[in-house]
């Protein structure tokens, strides 16, 4: 299966891209900008059905949305002028990838626990408990290991939540939306090559429809 990187550089006169980047519910409406670039009429959820994982970020020559997909995006289908889109196959990098490549990373991902009941009752815990600090560190070390990837170096911060409601017009029907989101960029050794791309394909933990989980790497060409 081919997996493709989509890289949209928003135009600072497009009203739609700021408006989509503005706000807490950035995620969201990413979301939805993001599957209109792909057929409709899909049986099951569209984000799944083509393999969506998106992100926008801070570069050092601004903001930029990165798309990956299991087909080809149709930029068309944006509202005009609403960037500048470069599309291109990952299946070099991919085949590039050995146990012992050394590797950069980069993924904006939502570190959580889930307490268990006894936990819940005890302490007064919500389903789902956000990371942060050392915790969110710790739960990316056994995120990546389990990506097939050994942990080199890690540096994590902070973003800012995700926070929003989507579904029905209804105000009434819609559902909330909140992830909480760390960025973890750093260096690491592929363990397992073939695990490493089933999971670059999945993506790492929760909220990967509202802007988490996509894992991007650039090999460092170097073998241990």
């Amino acid at each position: 299966m081919t997996l493709w990187l989509t890289r949209i550089v928003p135009s600072p006169s497009s009203r739609e891209a700021h408006r989509d980047l503005g706000g807490n519910d950035q995620g969201i409406r990413l979301h939805q900008r993001m599957l209109q670039m792909f057929p409709d009429g899909v049986e099951g959820p569209a984000r799944a059905a083509f393999g969506v994982l998106f992100r926008a970020e801070e570069t050092p020559r601004g903001l930029q949305i990165l798309l990956q997909s299991h087909e080809a995006p149709d930029h068309t289908r944006l509202p005009d002028a609403y960037g500048n889109v470069e599309t291109r196959s990952l299946d070099g990098m991919l085949s590039n990838l050995h146990k012992g490549t050394i590797v950069n990373y980069r993924c904006v991902a939502s570190p959580v626990r889930k307490p268990g009941a006894a936990a819940r009752e005890a302490y007064k815990l919500p389903p789902v408990v956000a990371l942060s600090g050392n915790a969110a560190i710790e739960w990316w070390e056994r995120q990546s290991t389990a990506a097939g990837l050994e942990p080199l170096h890690i540096n994590a911060h902070p973003l800012a939540t995700v926070r929003g409601s989507r579904g029905p017009k209804d105000p009434a029907a819609k559902q909330r939306v909140q992830h909480s989101r760390t960025q973890f960029d750093g260096t690491a050794r592929v363990l397992d090559a073939d695990l490493l791309r089933e999971k670059l394909a999945a993506g790492i933990g929760r909220g990967k429809a509202y802007g988490c989980g996509l894992l991007t790497l650039a090999p460092m060409h170097q073998r241990s």
